[in-house]
């Protein structure tokens, strides 16, 4: 979902800004995420989310992507990337490509805060954010959203 400079809902089809206080955002476990353009904004191609991450923090466990590929881009501080086989490290203005398919974890690899934004192709899967975010406000308590969202991460 885009806003506009005052924080309302912008139409796709039109040029846009979207402020760095703009868009839905919370915590899930250790990672933050803020939405940024949602897959409904660009067609389907593609959804792009902010991932501020507290330093030496894991940000996701060792997983895959059937469908998505995803592109992180690194805004500030050191990430950590095990892809496949291999452990990366990537710093402000480098970028982490994690083809689908395969197996993958991220982290901050820092003593400072990491912050990247994440281009998700196809969209998509910016829903399951947004669907444990909303989890995290219903009437659960934190120990209950906790685990549900290790659970969900883990899965």
């Amino acid at each position: 979902m885009l806003f506009s400079e005052n924080g309302g809902r912008m139409s796709s089809g039109v040029s846009k800004v979207l402020g760095p206080e703009a868009g839905k955002a919370g915590m899930l476990g250790s990672i933050g995420v803020r939405f940024m353009v949602a897959g409904a904004d660009s067609g389907g191609r593609f959804s792009l989310v902010e991932h501020p991450m507290p330093p030496r923090k894991l940000a996701a466990p060792l997983h895959r992507h059937s469908r998505e590929a995803e592109y992180s881009f690194v805004l500030e501080g050191r990430v950590g990337a095990l892809l496949g086989d291999e452990v990366v490290y990537g710093h402000t203005g480098d970028l982490i490509f994690k083809p689908r398919g395969q197996w993958h974890a991220f982290w901050n690899a820092g003593d400072e805060p990491a912050r990247i934004l994440e281009i998700i192709s196809p969209a998509g899967f910016e829903r399951y954010f947004e669907e444990l975010l909303d989890l995290r406000s219903s009437r659960l308590t934190r120990c209950e959203c906790d685990c549900i969202t290790r659970l969900a991460l883990w899965a």
